[in-house]
């Protein structure tokens, strides 16, 4: 049987590389995925689509995607994540508590915003901004289990199944909320979705904690640091210097121990992380407005760009993994890179024509194909660069900045739209992709034999 930590210098044939998705703690992460994946949409492009169906002006629904920053902010908290234990649920184990809290408070916001409507924008924003935070907050959780269950070479296959559970959540977000609110209303289609996450409630009680969140090491260089700075501070013992010790240990040990380990380039790293996505969030946000405004009705656009879509992703994403595992990380993430921006050109083509369900089929297969492909490489790379002493928080930082700059600008988006119309919009888009494939380049000459380094940094 295939040793999932099998040594990454050990050489593959195509049918091992294949298995690798047969492993239990691979499909695993399907499930995982999903849970993670379902709130996303219902505080992004459907509820944009559900403004716009309420006649809510482009600016409005622009604004509500820094809502989106929440997720872009979770390093804030994912210290707390990684080191505190919950009263009562953290019987269940660092990871498996923290994703339940997650859940609990996602169902709780997603049913408020069924009650609350378009009536109250306020509120609905308050309520949409509780799932933001829960879902920010069960996603920090979830990648810390997935990147303690396996070495660095299997988080390529750990992404695609991931990616693949998240795709199916976001399916059924958006698809299928799209579906529910044509044959009856967007309340009881959201009140359906706040159902569904009983399937990530089960899912949770029945996968198993990693054992490395419970066993953390201790003798890192940046641990030493807090020793010694303790002891140099002549602090008597107690609760204050306790206190101390665990948020200089748990907040500012991982950043540290990133620096060290990178060096100088760790800024190069962050800077590409924080561009990486830009070009694929900025345009996202208008991408149903866009098709509403195209004459696509809602029916058209669940069938074409959400289920035809989920497909076209899902192979990206599957064969990304593989070449992950065969080839290691960065040439996988540059084909993403160059292929993400390319396709918001194919947008700004089917912007000038006439509606035909055709052309918008091949944008979306080329879209979903590239963005998935893009995203698999991506989230390997981040897990790559992890220290798993500092799980979640480092990968939490990693995540946050690899979406900030993109929800920030996306705020912008319907007043682009508004003043200059779609065609412009996404080629600026494209543009925005351009810093992310020069980096990569750079990464890449670090790097003289990528295939054999994949950690990728």
């Amino acid at each position: 049987r295939m040793s999932i930590n099998r040594d990454a210098s050990e050489e593959m044939r195509w049918g091992e590389v294949l298995a690798i998705y047969m492993h239990p703690r691979v499909i695993a992460m399907a499930f995982l995925g999903f849970s993670g994946g379902l709130p996303f949409l219902l505080v992004f492009s459907t509820l944009t689509a559900w403004l716009r169906d309420e006649e809510i002006s482009r600016s409005a629904i622009g604004f509500f995607a820094w809502i989106g920053i929440t997720y872009s902010i979770k390093v804030f908290w994912a210290p707390v994540v990684d080191r505190l234990k919950l009263p009562l649920l953290g019987r269940l184990g660092q990871r498996r508590s923290w994703m339940l809290a997650g859940q609990i408070g996602i169902s709780a916001g997603l049913f408020g915003m069924s009650l609350v409507g378009t009536a109250d924008l306020f509120l609905l924003s308050a309520f949409a901004l509780l799932v933001a935070f829960s879902s920010a907050t069960q996603d920090v959780a979830i990648d810390a289990y997935r990147i303690e269950a396996v070495t660095d070479r299997y988080q390529g296959a750990m992404s695609a199944t991931y990616i693949f559970g998240y795709r199916i959540a976001l399916l059924v977000a958006g698809a299928g909320a799209f579906y529910l609110a044509d044959f009856f209303s967007w309340t009881v289609a959201y009140q359906l979705m706040a159902a569904t996450v009983l399937l990530g409630i089960v899912t949770v009680m029945l996968v198993s904690e990693p054992e490395q969140s419970e066993t953390k090491p201790a003798t890192l260089a940046s641990e030493q640091m807090v020793v010694d700075f303790l002891a140099r501070s002549q602090m008597k013992p107690g609760r204050l210097r306790d206190l101390r010790a665990w948020i200089i240990g748990a907040i500012v040990c991982p950043f540290v121990d990133f620096f060290q380990r990178n060096g100088k380039f760790a800024i190069v790293i962050l800077v590409f992380i924080s561009v990486f996505r830009l070009s694929d969030i900025a345009m996202g946000v208008m991408a149903n407005p866009f098709y509403l405004d195209m004459g696509y009705t809602k029916s058209e656009i669940a069938s074409i760009a959400k289920v035809f879509g989920f497909f076209m992703t899902i192979a990206g994403s599957a064969i990304c993994g593989l070449l992950v595992v065969k080839w290691g990380i960065l040439r996988p993430l540059l084909i993403g890179a160059v292929a993400v921006a390319s396709t918001n050109l194919l947008f700004a083509f089917l912007s000038t024509l006439q509606p035909e369900l055709m052309w918008l089929a091949v944008v979306i297969s080329a879209d979903n194909i590239s963005g998935g492909f893009a995203a698999t490489a991506f989230v390997a790379y981040l897990s790559s660069l992890t220290n798993k002493a500092y799980t979640a928080t480092q990968y939490a930082l990693f995540s946050s900045l690899m979406t900030l700059p993109g929800k920030v600008i996306s705020g912008f988006s319907g007043i682009v739209v508004d003043a200059e119309g779609y065609l412009t919009f996404f080629i600026v888009a494209a543009g925005l992709g351009l810093p992310a494939i020069v980096l990569v380049v750079i990464l890449m000459r670090r790097n003289e034999d990528p295939k054999e380094n994949t950690t990728g940094v």
